[in-house]
């Protein structure tokens, strides 16, 4: 609890201060001109911060801050500690991206182009960020088809003709500068186009690519005009990549947004060189209170301390607060200055616009998924506790037993949530207590063990739910109809449960055609997404069964009857398989001949004759 003593303690200095949670988790982050005023805020009753505010003040349990020289170093500070703490409390991105970058190693004698997701300043041209990693990888493979630039690591002209030449160079993609015979001065000549290819000047390479095709064709070589033709085409679908802007060619971000009520979507435009690259967005969760400056400022402090590349200038719908401690903030960053401008009219606003449009299109469309995806999931599990008049339901647990004539007989556990599987839930049964295939038997083992262990764990814990065991379902669906469901209400009455159970039924064609619940076989629409999900459960339930007991027989089969001869471990199994190419085949080796087989002992060589060769046996048997 925090304490009039502790707010005394705050300095009348720039700083972050990290609010702390119950259980020493950081909850919050905050920056601060005056850590005492900005932090004593929070605890006096009549300022209001906001609903938001006032539900993190709740779970505050204290607070530490860090001192900082100036506001600046306190932002960079506050956007650190935010990623790598990502406290509840502070609005965030929903997910981290990191884009692909075109990676020209100009450092090396004899460069190479690679497909990077990080930049580093190692001496390398670096070209993006690019939105999509497939588009980067067909232009890497083009250019080194193009200019026959190497794709190898070694290291060059030190390991000049240590090697073999690779593919590459046999069927003319590369200069085989390994070999040594490719002059440094001739290799940098294609190396610079590339760059130029990459910086979006396609005329030159175009017209080289035409004159070759057509000198082709003149000469009959049509298989060779026809690969000109398709390098062409590439290129043109590369350069149709590149979306003109009608801007100077300054490299810029265009951050505009869209707002709902629990989420917004940040649009990103990326202008490089003065052409659009690309476009992502951005998802960010929306608390009570927060407004479009907090969001846009949040996003952009967010985004910034990850990605690797700042461009001169970032156009922003909403003018802001702190845009001249930001601006200075990416200026350092980035090593040279930063403009942070709010576009009021012509090209550079339309651009901010249409980010807008773009933003606000992305956020309907998913608020339509969204209402989509809860029918299937959420939806659905109300209907299907309205079919069972239940008050309701969110856990679903499905089992299952797979065997093949009683061999290795196994369980399976799933668990739904929500109408999603929860697969971190899922467990395994071998069964150990039935011999012989006895489904109901079997059943009633899993659902035992199963619930038994929850309720050990539950009273060694105080009652308190830890775990997936710990954690009982709102509905069991069995697998089957009435037998199963009469297992396992047995099951329920004998550990002194009362958890509602239901039967999956299925028709003679092995489809579910509706609920067996208290006695009743209750129908459902097969068109409805209850039903839907039903089918759903039922045969992950029955996959996850069978994959089960897959896996144990092929460990069986690995396991070979040479595993069941005393003396005979992994190295001398594999020795024998090596040796002899079937049981037959060794069957018929003499002991001296088993012998002769690598590592192999005298006694171990007589245990594998006489598995072979029983001495009671008047005939021999292959086992």
């Amino acid at each position: 609890m925090v304490t009039e003593e502790d707010l005394s303690k705050l300095p009348d200095q720039p700083g972050v201060y990290l609010m702390h949670g119950k259980n020493d988790e950081i909850i919050y982050v905050g920056k601060a001109l005056s850590l005492r005023h900005r932090v004593r805020q929070y605890f006096q009753p009549s300022h209001d911060e906001g609903l938001k505010k006032k539900q993190m003040v709740a779970n505050i349990d204290y607070f530490e801050f860090i001192v900082t020289d100036s506001e600046l170093e306190a932002l960079i500070l506050e956007c650190n500690l935010i990623k790598e703490y990502r406290p509840k409390y502070n609005t965030m991105l929903r997910d981290d991206k990191t884009y692909p970058y075109i990676e020209v190693t100009l450092q090396e004698a004899y460069p190479r182009v690679l497909f990077s997701r990080r930049m580093k300043k190692n001496g390398s041209k670096f070209f993006g960020p690019f939105t999509s990693a497939g588009a980067v990888h067909d232009t890497i493979d083009l250019v080194q088809k193009l200019y026959k630039i190497r794709t190898c690591n070694q290291k060059l002209p030190e390991n000049f003709g240590k090697n073999r030449p690779c593919l590459n160079y046999h069927i003319g993609q590369c200069l085989g500068p390994c070999q040594g015979n490719v002059p440094e001065e001739e290799y940098r000549k294609n190396v610079d186009k590339v760059i130029d290819f990459l910086n979006g000047d396609y005329f030159d390479t175009i017209k080289d690519l035409k004159a070759k095709m057509l000198k082709a064709s003149e000469e009959m070589d049509f298989e060779k005009a026809a690969i000109y033709r398709d390098l062409i085409e590439s290129v043109k679908a590369c350069a149709g990549r590149q979306k003109a802007t009608q801007l100077d060619g300054e490299d810029r971000d265009i951050i505009a947004m869209a707002k709902g009520q629990e989420d917004a979507v940040v649009q990103v435009f990326f202008i490089r060189g003065g052409k659009m690259i690309g476009r992502e967005h951005f998802f960010i969760n929306v608390r009570v209170d927060d407004t479009d400056e907090d969001l846009l400022e949040y996003f952009l402090k967010d985004y910034y301390t990850g990605t690797p590349f700042i461009p001169k200038e970032i156009f922003v719908q909403i003018e802001m607060e702190e845009a001249g401690l930001i601006e200075t903030w990416l200026t350092n960053k980035k090593g040279a200055r930063v403009y942070l401008k709010t576009p009021k009219a012509g090209t550079k606003h339309k651009l901010v616009e249409l980010a807008a449009k773009n933003a606000q299109m992305v956020l309907d469309q998913d608020r339509e998924k969204i209402k989509k995806e809860e029918g299937r999931t959420i939806g659905a599990m109300k209907e299907i506790a309205d079919i069972l008049n239940l008050p309701g339901a969110s856990r679903m647990e499905a089992y299952d037993i797979s065997n093949i004539s009683g061999f290795q007989s196994v369980g399976s556990m799933v668990v739904f949530e929500k109408g999603k599987p929860k697969r971190s839930d899922y467990r395994k049964f071998k069964i150990k207590t039935v011999e012989g295939p006895n489904d109901y038997a079997s059943m009633h083992e899993v659902l035992t063990r199963r619930f038994s262990h929850g309720i050990e764990e539950l009273e060694e814990n105080g009652g308190v739910i830890e775990g997936s065991f710990t954690k009982f379902p709102d509905i069991i669906m069995m697998d089957g109809g009435k037998g199963q469901v009469h297992i396992a209400e047995q099951v329920m009455a004998e550990l002194g449960l009362h958890i509602p159970i239901a039967g999956m039924v299925k028709d003679d064609h092995h489809r579910t055609r509706g609920l067996y619940y208290k006695d009743m076989e209750l129908p459902i629409d097969t068109h409805s997404e209850g039903f839907q999900l039903i089918t759903r459960l039922q045969d992950e339930a029955h996959r996850f069964a069978i994959e089960y007991h897959r896996s144990l027989r092929s460990k069986g089969q690995v396991h070979s009857f040479l595993d069941d001869i005393d003396g005979i471990g992994p190295k001398r199994r594999k020795a024998l398989m090596k040796k002899y190419v079937s049981a037959e085949k060794m069957a018929e080796a003499s002991v001296e001949d088993l012998m002769d087989t690598e590592s192999m002992s005298k006694e171990a060589a007589e245990n594998v004759y006489n598995y072979f060769h029983p001495i009671n046996s008047s005939k021999n048997e292959l086992q």
